[in-house]
């Protein structure tokens, strides 16, 4: 994944980065009729703002303020970290409440609400494991943005 970004201000070993919010539903032929496409259109795109730490490939890069960086992202890691945090919370919730059904079945519980608690710490115990997953060092490291290259700056026709 590649998102077009400038440099906005470098200090300290870290750098500055802007990059525009886009919507999908400019692209789409039927944004004049679609009550999403009259949503986008209403609120005014917005600027995500982030600051990269400089590593040395960076510096070896030679980026000023007011470039025009490439970013990017692996789509490896970012479908691994989205199957996680969609994924992990659901399969709690479906095999902690089969857990809860069977105690029912083996007549273990003596109603069916009394398996509900299970479903839901299921869902709670996924989500908690997906938070987790998230939250280590590794997937952080992954899921930062890094500079693919510097775009050159256009050429001045008038000096």
């Amino acid at each position: 994944m590649e998102e077009l970004a400038t440099v906005t201000a470098i200090e300290n070993g870290k750098i500055t980065v802007v990059s525009q919010i886009k919507s999908s539903c400019n692209s789409c032929s039927q944004v004049e009729t679609c009550a999403s496409g009259q949503v986008a259109k209403a609120i005014p795109h917005k600027k995500l703002s982030f600051t990269l730490h400089t590593t040395e490939s960076l510096a070896m890069q030679n980026i000023n303020v007011g470039d025009c960086v490439i970013l990017t992202l692996p789509e490896v890691d970012v479908l691994q970290s989205a199957l996680q945090v969609y994924l992990l919370p659901i399969v709690g919730l479906f095999s902690v409440s089969a857990v809860g059904q069977w105690l029912v079945q083996a007549q273990i519980l003596t109603h069916e609400l009394f398996a509900l608690p299970f479903s839901v710490l299921g869902g709670y115990l996924g989500y908690r494991l997906a938070k987790y997953l998230q939250s280590r060092p590794v997937m952080r490291e992954k899921l930062q943005p890094k500079v693919l290259r510097v775009l050159p700056k256009p050429l001045d026709v008038e000096t």
